[in-house]
């Protein structure tokens, strides 16, 4: 079955533009000074949740919201653009949390038998523990040479279940 949602993006775009008003002239660096990182997960927003408003913060996505995979991101946003603060989210109820990484790639392996090399090449960066893993990061950020080190680094853990936010480090 195809899916075609994007049949609808000219029109949605048609909308937005016309709300659009003087967005195009926001500066390329983040006003905030701030970078967020955080799930995929189609159930958060950020700038719902966050209070947050196009031109304030950098935000970079990926499953789980893991810092390791968001870092040449982050370098970017901190040495071209001028970030120096990072707000790390993970969340309740995350797919990273129900699998492993060889769980995964025997997956693929399967279904995929020509490109098994490939599989095998990929750490999928799974967790098993929510709070921990936000910890993890952190620690992962504060302790990189390529992280700035005058750099407030926080963690938290976005509820799905309530729309409430809880820092963690």
């Amino acid at each position: 079955m195809s899916v075609e949602n994007y049949k609808n993006f000219g029109a949605s775009n048609d909308q937005y533009v016309s709300q659009f008003g003087n967005k195009g002239s926001l500066p390329l660096p983040p006003g905030k000074k701030l970078t967020i990182v955080t799930c995929m997960d189609a159930r958060l927003d950020p700038a719902a949740h966050l209070g947050i408003h196009e031109g304030d913060a950098h935000v970079i996505r990926n499953a789980g919201g893991v810092a390791k995979e968001a870092l040449r991101s982050i370098i970017i946003s901190q040495q071209l653009l001028g970030t120096r603060e990072i707000a790390l989210f993970h969340h309740t109820d995350c797919g990273m949390l129900t699998f492993t990484t060889p769980q995964l790639q025997e997956k693929l392996k399967t279904a995929y038998p020509h490109a098994a090399n490939e599989a095998e090449s990929i750490d999928f960066l799974p967790f098993p523990n929510l709070e921990q893993s936000v910890k993890d990061d952190v620690a992962y950020l504060k302790n990189h040479p390529l992280v700035l080190k005058e750099t407030t680094i926080t963690g938290w853990v976005y509820e799905v279940e309530t729309g409430k936010v809880k820092q963690v480090v």
